[in-house]
């Protein structure tokens, strides 16, 4: 069996991407060295003798339209196949091919190593989604929903939501989507410097609710290789959205994506109850404030006795600061549970917010992104998807 196959008629691409697979990957090559793209899955699996591969390559050399409407047609029914498309870098290009399904643009002048690092990425998000099917039930194939709640304003969460969001993109290619649900006043758009043409609106109207394809229409496309569901334009379109619709919104999201990433907003509206009773995992941001601080602690209590805490709890405390006159000590008595978290203070992530580039994008080695880098590796261990999650480790500032 050929883990990755090829469709083009470009022999260089062809060596260059054996080159690729030789440097340290496993499994074969398959080439077919032509300009015509198979009509659907079946055409494509009879030349293969019915074995599926990891990888398709679609590209370079083909006719763009027909490479994406194959990949449309196979992210819907072999939904399991990684296709990449080998193409010239177009910004024109990246929304409709994200849309058809395809994982990652290749540019078809890349060399073996660049070409080596994307198929080792693409075969993680394969081995990913292969183990999701193993685990043999409708329950564990669903992506991870991870709501990020602060009762107070102004604690850093939306710099929090996009930096999991990126870093998760990070690990699993495509396989993100971050939702903005502070529907009045979110900003995801700014913070990721995305001017969306479609928002939450859109994805929750008759059409989208019904037809997934129809609803990752209306997901807008980040450079970083994920997807994100902003903000309504107008403050006044939050009061026609409903909890039930955002209910059904996060189930067809978990449907379709590994990780869904939720950005509430402060306090516990009707809408952001709806999106925790759907989430598996809980990132509570607190500054290192006291009116934040016992906000958090009233916000635990009242969604401790209306029973819906999902399983998987995260506590970040961001914008740490050891001069401020409190402790990490002080604020676990206070909430009842551990800091599993510490962002300390940082100019670096006041700049990247106010540029719209997420510091883990931007700065990585700031110790704020180390913070952030360790959320994220927290989340992604302890998500449904990944196995068993982890026990609470106190941090210290």
């Amino acid at each position: 069996m050929s883990r990755f196959v090829l469709i083009t008629p470009n022999a260089d691409f062809d060596g260059r991407l054996r080159q690729a697979v030789a440097g340290g990957l496993q499994g074969g090559v398959q080439t077919f060295f032509t300009n015509v793209v198979p009509a659907g899955p079946y055409d494509l699996l009879a030349q293969l003798n019915q074995e599926q591969p990891e990888v398709l390559i679609l590209g370079p050399d083909l006719p763009i339209e027909d490479a994406l409407r194959l990949a449309t047609v196979l992210d819907v029914q072999v939904p399991n196949l990684m296709v990449l498309l080998a193409s010239e870098p177009d910004p024109a290009l990246i929304l409709p091919a994200m849309r058809a399904g395809v994982r990652d643009v290749l540019s078809p002048s890349a060399e073996p190593n660049q070409l080596r690092v994307l198929l080792e990425r693409a075969c993680q998000s394969f081995a990913n989604r292969h183990r999701g099917d193993q685990q043999g039930s409708v329950e564990n194939q669903k992506g991870a929903v991870i709501g990020v709640f602060s009762p107070k304003g102004g604690v850093g969460k939306t710099t929090v939501a996009t930096n999991l969001a990126i870093g998760l993109g990070q690990l699993a290619p495509m396989s993100v989507v971050l939702v903005d649900l502070d529907l009045q006043f979110g900003d995801v758009a700014s913070g990721l410097y995305l001017n969306p043409e479609t928002t939450v609106t859109d994805a929750v109207s008759p059409a989208a609710s019904q037809d997934t394809l129809v609803l990752k229409t209306f997901l807008t496309v980040h450079p970083a290789g994920i997807y994100a569901l902003c903000a309504p334009a107008s403050p006044v379109e939050a009061d026609f959205i409903t909890p039930e619709q955002i209910t059904r919104l996060l189930e067809q999201l978990a449907d379709e994506f590994q990780y869904v990433v939720v950005d509430t907003a402060p306090g516990l509206p009707e809408v952001g109850l709806a999106a925790m009773e759907m989430c598996t995992d809980l990132v509570w941001v607190s500054g290192m404030d006291i009116p934040s601080v016992r906000g958090l602690r009233s916000g635990m209590e009242v969604l401790k006795q209306l029973d819906i805490l999902p399983e998987g709890r995260h506590v970040v405390l961001n914008m740490a600061d050891p001069k401020c006159g409190l402790t990490v000590q002080d604020i676990e008595s206070t909430i009842g549970v551990p800091v599993d978290v510490s962002v300390p203070r940082s100019r670096t992530v006041t700049l990247s917010t106010n540029r719209g580039t997420p510091v883990l994008l931007d700065a990585k080695k700031d110790p704020a992104a180390k913070g952030l880098s360790q959320l994220v590796e927290r989340v992604s261990s302890n998500s449904r998807a990944n196995g068993p999650r982890s026990s609470h480790r106190r941090v210290l500032v």
